[in-house]
């Protein structure tokens, strides 16, 4: 157990057990770490570097000979305390490499990254994509969806958590939706036009947000499929934006 807390805290295996044996004795030579650890003598050569580097273990000098010595447990707290200053300025770093990466993948072309769900509950999943690591903005989600079916399919409380994390992010709506049952009116936090589902017929659930797209089948064989690509995102934006201003005038 405290070897995989050691390995937890940033250690490797190696690490942990040369650490370990040295702090067991008051020191050692590499020649007898290595009789204690079976690891062999080169690699204990690299391993105590690597120790001293993190400040855990420290060189004497006893006749003519080095030896090593583990450093006091609390120089741990002190390690990890490195570790997360280094941490800290690695999460800034990337702040400013993330956008500089993205521009390099735009340059190369853009792969975009396709990922298949089944089942009702894969629908769900898919629907979970969307917002998972969004922290909203000023940019719409443009919906198309058939509202018969999807009261067919999924309860109020079930499509509600969907509507909820959007609105809990601020996100507004733009829809294009077919309804036997009558119209529904735009609000605040949605704009919607009505279709005519006789004829525009819609059978899937289509969701665009940013550089996400879910289009979820709801025929026999419920089924969704989650699509990340500026390129796909914006061209179907692109073909709602002008069918629902068209259908607007």
């Amino acid at each position: 157990m405290l070897e995989k807390h050691l390995q937890d805290i940033g250690l490797s295996d190696k690490e942990v057990t040369i650490y370990l044996t040295l702090s067991q004795v008051e020191n050692a030579s590499v020649l007898d770490l290595a009789k204690k650890t079976n690891i062999k003598r080169p690699t204990v050569y690299v391993i105590l570097e690597s120790l001293s580097k993190k400040g855990l273990v420290s060189e004497t000098t006893i006749g003519k000979k080095t030896h090593y010595q583990a450093e006091p447990a609390e120089r741990l707290e002190t390690f990890v305390e490195r570790r997360k200053l280094a941490l800290e300025e690695a999460g800034s770093l990337l702040k400013d490499l993330i956008p500089q990466i993205k521009s390099m993948s735009r340059e190369a072309g853009e792969k975009p990254i396709v990922k298949y769900f089944e089942g009702k509950e894969g629908i769900v999943s898919a629907s979970e994509e969307m917002f998972r690591n969004e922290t909203g903005g000023n940019e719409p989600i443009y919906l198309v969806y058939p509202r018969d079916l999807l009261d067919q399919m999924f309860p109020v409380a079930e499509r509600s958590k969907f509507k909820k994390i959007r609105l809990t992010k601020g996100v507004k709506s733009k829809v294009l939706y077919t309804y036997n049952e009558g119209e529904i009116a735009s609000d605040e936090m949605g704009e919607r036009v009505k279709l005519d589902g006789e004829k525009c017929p819609i059978t899937c659930d289509i969701a665009i947000y940013k550089d996400k797209v879910r289009i979820s089948v709801l025929g026999k064989r419920l089924s969704s499929i989650f699509i990340q690509s500026a390129d796909v995102a914006e061209t179907l934006k692109s073909l709602f934006n002008a069918t629902f201003e068209s259908l607007k005038k």
